[in-house]
């Protein structure tokens, strides 16, 4: 197994606006909520921030504004130390930003400005191809062109790299792309969004993963939350167990779950030794505010897995 994988994220960046109310508020509703906070985000830089907190060699492909959120962004991901040597800095878009509102079970709303992740596009991914190659695990998620999504992917295939794709927000995904990914990681909604599927169906991950499996992707990875997960692979499935946490912040925990997979994966870590790492690194991250303020480190995720007996349990 190596000692550090190299992971190469290409997606978005954006900065988190993050107010806390009591409640999500209806159509037409105005409510108070308690204090406001600014996070740097985007699922793609939580991905990459989250894999570098989780022992990965990172670098990431991107696009910001030129103006002041985008130097903060830029930062942010230097100061984790990854490689933004990729991130494409345009004069045309502002940068990304979301608003989020946390109500007071953790759970979150979120709407999204894509600004300068809009512009990134196929061409600038062909001209980052030597990072791709040279990488172990590639990760992508859907806040940019689903065009260029495809280019990373199909570059990725082409060079045997595994493909790790977190399919949201979700959306229709072109054949093409799916034969391209090693992992497909969508959450219960998102699967059920995907393929059609009722959520509240009890046998819905598991459906949800196998007809996604049938569409072209390798192996689907169907995230429960407080549940666990549910991995369907060609050599058979493996579940892993949910720890019950009191979430004060969910936003991100998806994003964390693809990183410190991918940071697993890509070290050559067994399967299911690697679902139970970025499932414990998701929840970890649930317990604190922000998307990339709250993934845990190494050392973190090592001894939350050390304070549990529970382990990825296959169906093989």
């Amino acid at each position: 197994m190596k000692p550090q994988a190299r992971v190469t994220v290409v997606g978005s960046t954006n900065m988190d606006m993050v107010v806390h109310v009591p409640k999500t508020p209806l159509p037409g509703e105005t409510i108070l909520g308690s204090d406001f906070l600014r996070f740097p985000g985007g699922k793609g830089a939580n991905q990459a921030v989250a894999a570098a907190r989780a022992g990965a060699k990172v670098s990431f492909v991107g696009a910001v504004g030129a103006d002041e959120l985008g130097e903060k962004a830029r930062a942010s991901l230097i100061a984790e130390g990854i490689d933004v040597s990729g991130v494409m800095v345009t004069a045309e878009g502002a940068s990304g930003v979301a608003l989020i509102f946390v109500d007071e079970s953790g759970q979150n709303s979120i709407a999204v400005a894509p600004g300068a992740n809009a512009l990134l596009t196929p061409e600038h991914i062909k001209r980052q191809r030597a990072l791709i190659e040279r990488s172990d695990v590639v990760v992508l998620q859907l806040e940019i062109p689903i065009t260029t999504v495809e280019e990373a992917a199909r570059l990725a295939h082409e060079a045997g790299i595994p493909v790790v794709l977190d399919p949201a927000p979700a959306q229709p995904l072109p054949d093409a792309l799916l034969r391209n990914v090693s992992v497909l990681t969508p959450n219960l909604l998102e699967a059920g969004q995907l393929v059609g599927l009722d959520t509240e169906n009890p046998d819905t991950p598991e459906r949800a993963a196998q007809q996604l499996s049938q569409l072209g992707c390798e192996s689907v990875i169907v995230t429960l939350g407080d549940e666990g997960a549910f991995w369907a692979r060609p050599t058979g499935n493996l579940r892993c167990p949910g720890h019950p946490v009191r979430a004060v912040d969910t936003t991100g925990a998806g994003d964390v779950f693809s990183g410190a997979l991918a940071a697993e994966l890509g070290r050559g870590r067994p399967d299911r030794e690697a679902l139970a790492f970025a499932n414990s690194a998701a929840g970890l991250s649930v317990q604190h505010r922000g998307a990339q303020t709250s993934a845990p480190r190494r050392h973190e995720i090592e001894a939350a897995l050390a304070a549990t007996t529970g382990r990825a349990l296959g169906d093989d």
